[in-house]
Parts: structure tokens; C-alpha cells; sequence
């Protein structure tokens, strides 16, 4: 009981592998880090928006000038000429429609209306008479009729248009400088589309894409008329190409929008997909792990007397038909496992859980089963020619032999045979399609055969890679995976050799980290202590007696120096943590940058006198304006100023830059260095670290990681470089707002 068990287990763990690994070949580019707008069913949708949005409102066709394009075939005056029968017929059925109206006139002695009647007949025939005498004249009816289905059709479109679901656009003609808007630009973005030179401008054409070929309309009656492609061609303006954005509201996406269900329907599926490819993975490990197969599961049974029993005939089918079950229903679950974990309801659930059982776990055990003795039973000498000999196809071939002792009735007997059952197949094919044995024959000549050995082909090579995955598991990253053609399979061995270098790096990074962190404690510990041993020194030589009034001051004057230090160490410290977790706010406001780096010049001045630096400043005249918290961009600019004071060499300039680059503000600082700092300059971003690595200098070592985490927080980049001791950094923050 316990070995059947263990096999039902691992065939479900297999069965669940086998209809993953199809699923999350096909579903992992479009779900995997995808959102519901980067699926084709949004993108098919703004499209829509984008063509109705420029046939009725950015480009949009004047009816007027539309009817003077119209055309008429040759064809369409036969059709119209002769759409109610010949001449004669059209002239009697008109007779015969007035010919009782006319009689009961008479009867009633009602002259005007019987003048009435009679001379409307009489126009409708001489309108008839003159559709097979001139085609001017029906062409003419023709081009009336088409101009005012195409007008109403124009002016519906451009008044009475309306979107799938609410858009926002701001967009202006990039030639004409046109603009057209509509909606509130400040809406809370679900989605928004930027058109510019860079990106692509918004092509707006007169016509939707599903009426650039041809117009048809539904006459009374439900004949149609129709505007060719040629006219609409001719009718249509030139495409007008826009800048700006379209966006599209965030309420759409939420509960109760016009998008929420598809929208839910995307992240489910996609969550779904995460947990199951994360099972199949589960399974994968556990495969080739702890539930490895044991020949055990399936030859220490009472099932293999009674299947042994079976001709290899019998066995032979029993296993194509798993064979060909397993893989119908795997390719087919496949397809539809996400939709079932993501929207199935419970009773749904139990129906594919019992589908799953009987057409995957069952048959993956039958395989399973088969094969095993398969191979146990014909390892046995002489025991596979004796199942063949004992085949029930050798025993039909004997008979077919004997049948044919007399060839005249083994012929008939044959054709006979063939007959029925071509019969059989052309009564089944019959319902289905009348060239049904010709497909047949040509997919499995032209089709079957090819896909198995493609087929066979990935099998072999999905094992290499699984094999190879195996080795990765256990910690050997030296071997790459090949990589064979292009196929999923390949990608899918590219991502794995993309991911094992991931997993170098990262264990290569790990170790940096442990460094630093070392340095970081050492760091934090020498740099309080140091200060803190000050004041415990001086309060104790305070405590003395017969110290001079001068000696007191002096000592009371280091303490509150150290103090000072001390306090600016934890303030610093606190204020890296706050960064750090995201617990500092940013007041924004709109900040003249070149008025705040004058102050925090203007700040330091005394000190860079002092220094003996020669400082050199280029900014702009004009307010170069940026929305930030004023009080944190100055703590930027005055830490990287202090950081220049302090460690540039001494009678050397400095050099400060504050300018304009597009829609961004440049701040630079370039100084030849006091220190040798080496060449990894990303570490002099971490906390407590100092050029002057002997620590003689004031400062906390957290300057440059505030400035860092500042600049961060307000959207911008901050980059250093080094050139033997020309020390740089570089500050690009938003500006304009």
C-alpha cells in the first residue's frame, strides 16, 4: 500500500511538471513581470481609442468635401439597374402595385387621388424606363443614395463619438501647432501614453483602421451599398502626426471601472501562473530529490502477473493510448490550468481535480509502470523474441497467410476488408469534412512525423537542461548550459546561464557586503570613542583641585567641543537611519538653486578663505528653479562644499558648477584630493567612510551618504569620478517645475 502510494506521488509530481513546463513556456513572456497594460487586449483597446480619436476628433473628414470623391462602377449600376428583375418585370410589378389603388379611386369617384396615384406610377416607371436608358441617370441616384449614408455616417462618427472607456489627451499638432485637449491632466494615472519625437508621434487618420478598406450600408430591405477603398482613399485628409500624452484614469482600473474586470482577471491569472510554475518547480526539486523513482513502486505488485499475462500487442497499445492520453491532456491543460486556478469555481475545481487524476496521475503510473517492466521483464535472455513470437500481430499475419492459400477469395476477402473499413473512416469523416482522409494521411505523412522528432529533440534536450539545472542547484556555477538554436527551450537555457552568473555576482557582492560591514562597525566604533574619550578625560581632570581659572576654560572648552562633535556624530547617524528605512519627509517647494548655492557659498566663506582653496563658481544670472525641500538640498550643497574644504589639497582650486541641461539642474564639484582614495569610489558612499582612512580629520564620514540618500529621495542621480586625485561629483536633479 505505502509503494502505491509513492508512485500515485510521483506520478502527480510529474503530471503536475508536465503540464507546467508548455504552460510557462508559452504564458511566461506575457505574464512574467507584465502588467495589465503591457498585454496585448490593453494595447488592442488603445488603439481602438486612437483610431476613433483621430477619425472624430483630431482629423476628421469634412462630409462635404467627402461626397465630391464618390465614384460609381459599372458594376454597381448593373446591380442597381437590375436588382428587382429585368425591365418588364419592374414596369409590371409596378402596374400591379397601384392597380388596386387605383381601381377602389375610380369606384369612389375620387379624382384628385386617382391623379395622384397615377401620376406617382407613371414617375416610378419613367424613373425605371430611364435606369435601363441612361447610366448617367443611375449613377447619378447611385452617388445621391452613397452621399447620404456616407454624411451620416461622418457626422455620427465626429458628434455622437464616444471611447470604450474615459481618456484624457493633451495633444498638439506637431506642424500646425494645434492643440486638443480634454479631461482633468491632474488625474490619478492608471496609464499613460507620452507621444514625442523620441517615442513615436500619435498618427491620427481619418478613418478607424476597420473602415480603411471599404464602407458598407445596410439599405432598408438589408441589401447594402458600399463606399470603396479607392473613394475612401481619395476622401480621406492626410495623417496628422501629435505630441503629447493620452492618459488613462486610475478609477478605470478600480473596483466598479469600466476596465476592473480584465484588469482582475490579469493579476489573478498572473498570480495564479506565479504559484502554480512555483509548484511545478516544487516538484521538479522534489523529482529529483527526495521522491527519486524506485523500480520498487511498480514491480513489488500483484499487478504484474496479471499484466504480464497481456501480449506485447496488448501492451504496446495500452501504453500509446496513456502515451497519447497524457499528452492530449497535458498539451490541453496547459492551456487552461491558469484560467482554472485564477477563475474556477469550486465546482469546477473538483471536475478538473478528478480530470487530473484519472488522465494525468493514472496515466503518467500506467507509463511509468510499463516501461519499468518493460525493461526488467527484456532484460531476461530470449524473453522479448518469445512476447514477439506470442504477438497477436505474427499470429494475424499467420492468418493472413493462410487466408490467402486461396488467393481469389484472400483477395476478395482483403478488398472486402478495406472496404469496410474505408467505409468506417468515410462515415465518421463524412460529418466532419469531405477531404477528411486526405488531411488525415497528409498530417501524419507531412506533420506527425516531423513533430515527434522535433518533439524527441527538445525531450532530449529539456533533460540536459534539467541535468544541468541539478548541477546549479548543488552549488557548482562553473559549467554553462549550451545553448542549442533558437527555441524556448534555448532561451529558457540562456535565462539559466544568465541566472547562474546572478548568483556569482550576488555571492560575489554578499562578500563585499560582510567587508564593509566589518568597516562599518570598526568605523562607528573609533569615530564615538574618540570624542567620548576626550570628555571623559577632561571631566576628570576637571574634578582635580587647584586648577587655574585659564585651565578650567581651556578644559571646559575642549568638552564642549567634543560634545558638539559627539552630537553631530548621532545626529548624522540618526538622520542616515531615518533615510535608510523611509521615515523622512520632504517638504517641496519651488527653490531658486542658484540663490541657495550663493547662501551656502556665502556660509562657508570664512573657512574657504582659511583654507587657502582657490574656489572657481560658474552659475547661471537667471533663477534656475527645481521643486525640492529647501532645507534638505541645502544640507546637499553645504556637505559637498564642507567635504571640499576639508579634503581638497591645500592651494589648489575648486572648482563649482551650478547650470541648465535640458529639463534637469547640474551641480558639480571638482577638486584635486588632500588623500589617495583608491579606485573604488562606490564605497565612499557608505556610512563612516572617510578619504582620510587614518581618521585624524573632523567629520562624521556620513556626508556623502546623506547627500546620496537626499538626492535619491527627490528623484536624482548623484555620480562620482575619479582621475588619479581630480575628484568629481556630478548632481542632476528635476528642474522647471
Amino acid at each position: 500500500m505505502k509503494q502505491k502510494g509513492l508512485l500515485i506521488l510521483w506520478s502527480t509530481l510529474v503530471a503536475l511538471l508536465l503540464v507546467a513546463a508548455p504552460s510557462c513556456i508559452r504564458l511566461s513572456s506575457q505574464l512574467f513581470g507584465k502588467d495589465f497594460t503591457d498585454s496585448e487586449e490593453f494595447q488592442w483597446r488603445m488603439d481602438e481609442v486612437y483610431d476613433t480619436l483621430g477619425a472624430a476628433v483630431l482629423n476628421p473628414i469634412d462630409p462635404d468635401e467627402a461626397v465630391k470623391h464618390i465614384t460609381v462602377s459599372p458594376e454597381e449600376i448593373e446591380e442597381h439597374r437590375n436588382r428587382y428583375g429585368t425591365l418588364s418585370e419592374q414596369l409590371a410589378n409596378i402596374h400591379a402595385q397601384y392597380a388596386d389603388q387605383i381601381a377602389e379611386a375610380k369606384e369612389a369617384g375620387n379624382d384628385k387621388v386617382l391623379t395622384a396615384l397615377v401620376k406617382e406610377r407613371d414617375a416610378k416607371m419613367e424613373d425605371i424606363q430611364q435606369n435601363f436608358e441612361s447610366d448617367a441617370h443611375v449613377e447619378e441616384k447611385i452617388r445621391k443614395e452613397k452621399a447620404k449614408y456616407l454624411k451620416s455616417y461622418l457626422v455620427e462618427m465626429k458628434e455622437n463619438y464616444t471611447f470604450t472607456f474615459p481618456v484624457v489627451y493633451q495633444l498638439k499638432d506637431i506642424e500646425t501647432g494645434e492643440e486638443f485637449s480634454s479631461g482633468d491632466p491632474h488625474v490619478l494615472v492608471g496609464y499613460e501614453k507620452t507621444f514625442d519625437s523620441s517615442s513615436g508621434y500619435l498618427r491620427a487618420r481619418s478613418l478607424p483602421s476597420s473602415d480603411q478598406h471599404e464602407l458598407t450600408f445596410t439599405r432598408p430591405g438589408n441589401s447594402d451599398v458600399a463606399v470603396s477603398d479607392y473613394d475612401l482613399m481619395n476622401m480621406q485628409n492626410p495623417p496628422r502626426q501629435f505630441e503629447g500624452t493620452v492618459i488613462v484614469p486610475k478609477s478605470v482600473f478600480a473596483k466598479g471601472g469600466m476596465l476592473y474586470y480584465e484588469y482582475s482577471n490579469f493579476n489573478k491569472s498572473k498570480y495564479a501562473a506565479y504559484i502554480f510554475w512555483a509548484i511545478a518547480i516544487i516538484s521538479v526539486i522534489l523529482l529529483f530529490t527526495v521522491m527519486k523513482f524506485k523500480k520498487a513502486w511498480v514491480l513489488d505488485t500483484r499487478v504484474v502477473d496479471i499484466y504480464d499475462r497481456l501480449k506485447i500487442d496488448g501492451k504496446a497499445a495500452v501504453f500509446f493510448l496513456a502515451a497519447l492520453t497524457t499528452m492530449s491532456y497535458t498539451q490541453n491543460m496547459s492551456h487552461n490550468v491558469i484560467n482554472v486556478f485564477s477563475t474556477g469555481s469550486l465546482e469546477r475545481w473538483i471536475i478538473e481535480a478528478f480530470m487530473f487524476v484519472i488522465f494525468g496521475v493514472l496515466m503518467v503510473s500506467v507509463l511509468a509502470f510499463q516501461i519499468m517492466n518493460g525493461i526488467e521483464r527484456w532484460k531476461k535472455p530470449g524473453v522479448f523474441e518469445k512476447d514477439l513470437l506470442d504477438s497477436y500481430t505474427l499470429l494475424f499475419f499467420s492468418a493472413l497467410q493462410g487466408m490467402f492459400l486461396k488467393s481469389s477469395i484472400g483477395v476478395q476477402s482483403f478488398v472486402l476488408l478495406i472496404g469496410f473499413f474505408l467505409a468506417g473512416i468515410g462515415f465518421v469523416g463524412m460529418f466532419l469534412d469531405p477531404f477528411f482522409m486526405l488531411i488525415y494521411f497528409f498530417c501524419v505523412l507531412f506533420l506527425g512525423f516531423p513533430v515527434l522528432f522535433v518533439f524527441i529533440r527538445r525531450v532530449a534536450y529539456l533533460n540536459k537542461i534539467l541535468v544541468a539545472t541539478e548541477s546549479m542547484a548543488a552549488g557548482r556555477l562553473n559549467q554553462d548550459i549550451k545553448v542549442e538554436g533558437k527555441s524556448p527551450l534555448a532561451e529558457h537555457a540562456r535565462n539559466l546561464n544568465n541566472l547562474r552568473e546572478g548568483v556569482r555576482n550576488s555571492m560575489s557582492e554578499q562578500a563585499k557586503s560582510e567587508r564593509l560591514k566589518t568597516e562599518l562597525i570598526t568605523n562607528v566604533s573609533h569615530d564615538l570613542r574618540t570624542p567620548l574619550t576626550s570628555i571623559i578625560t577632561y571631566t576628570d581632570l576637571l574634578k582635580k583641585e587647584g586648577l587655574s581659572p585659564e585651565e578650567k576654560a581651556q578644559y571646559v572648552d575642549i568638552l564642549d567641543k567634543k560634545s558638539q562633535r559627539l552630537k553631530t556624530l548621532i545626529e548624522d547617524l540618526f538622520e542616515v537611519s531615518k533615510m535608510a528605512s523611509g521615515n523622512l519627509e520632504l517638504h517641496k517647494q519651488r527653490v531658486d538653486l542658484t540663490q541657495l548655492l550663493q547662501q551656502a557659498l556665502a556660509e562657508h566663506a570664512e573657512d574657504i578663505a582659511k583654507s587657502g582653496l582657490d574656489f572657481r563658481t560658474d552659475m547661471p544670472e537667471e533663477p534656475l528653479i527645481s521643486y525640492v525641500d529647501g532645507q534638505r538640498w541645502w544640507r546637499v550643497l553645504d556637505n559637498l562644499i564642507v567635504n571640499a574644504v576639508k579634503y581638497s589639497l591645500p592651494g589648489t582650486r575648486v572648482y563649482v558648477t551650478l547650470r541648465k541641461m535640458g529639463d534637469t539642474a547640474e551641480f558639480v564639484v571638482k577638486n584635486i584630493t588632500k588623500y589617495e582614495l583608491g579606485e573604488n569610489v562606490d564605497e565612499l558612499f557608505e556610512r563612516f567612510k572617510r578619504a582620510d582612512t587614518a581618521r585624524h580629520t573632523d567629520g562624521s564620514g556620513l556626508g556623502l551618504a546623506i547627500a546620496q540618500s537626499i538626492v535619491d529621495m527627490h528623484h536624482g542621480t548623484m555620480k562620482i569620478e575619479l582621475d588619479g586625485d581630480l575628484f568629481k561629483v556630478t548632481v542632476v536633479v528635476p528642474a522647471g517645475y
